[in-house]
């Protein structure tokens, strides 16, 4: 976990550096305080699912890019994936852990994360960058997903995809951690993604789901 935050840590002064933004300039365009900014720099916070979204979005870059050292290259052929989320018991304050299996794919434009919500946990998440669409499917347990202020039950086998450029929540209702895969779809542009076809991205609100 510490190698995580450290590695956090530096990939957010390398943001900051590229960007030449102040901490102040970063609090306001991500809407994470200086403060926890500062921690998270000096690797002495764990920021929260909640809150690393809000850094990738105010930088508009990939989730997995604050993990990985870099995007999948476009040439790079087969790519086997084995990563496992860590248990809810290891996940955030929220109770909600995210670890990406695939990075962000520029050519695609896409990354895969799989993510552990814990037993009765809500984990909120503030709009993402502009037209960001989710692909949420349930892999374990069950899961509830707020968007437009509606709460919506999946179990395992369903999914949601939605517009993620909207406030959403995550509910676990159930007595085990849920466990699902996420593919989060970022729209032409988005952390140096070429040749994504924007037509094909949810308008903002919509949502669309589908069962077993």
């Amino acid at each position: 976990m510490q190698e995580i935050s450290q590695h956090i840590a530096e990939r957010l002064r390398t943001l900051r550096r590229a960007e030449a933004w102040s901490l102040d300039r970063t609090a306001r365009e991500t809407g994470v305080s200086k403060a926890m900014l500062g921690q998270i720099e000096r690797g002495e916070s764990s920021p929260t699912v909640a809150t690393l979204w809000k850094i990738a979005s105010g930088f508009r870059v990939p989730f997995s890019s604050l993990f990985e050292p870099e995007a999948v290259a476009p040439d790079a052929g087969a790519t086997g994936a084995a990563r496992q989320a860590a248990p809810a018991s290891e996940g955030d304050a929220a109770g909600m852990s995210a670890v990406p299996l695939f990075p962000f794919d520029p050519a695609l434009g896409f990354e895969l994360l799989v993510g552990t919500l814990a037993a009765g946990a809500i984990s909120e998440s503030a709009p993402h960058a502009p037209g960001v669409v989710e692909h949420l499917v349930v892999v374990e347990g069950e899961l509830e997903v707020r968007v437009d202020g509606v709460w919506r039950r999946l179990a395992a086998g369903e999914g949601l995809r939605f517009a993620a450029d909207l406030p959403h929540a995550y509910r676990n209702p159930g007595p085990e951690p849920a466990r699902f895969h996420d593919v989060i779809h970022y729209p032409r542009g988005a952390g140096g993604s070429p040749g994504v076809a924007s037509d094909g991205a949810i308008s903002a609100g919509s949502t669309s789901a589908s069962g077993r």
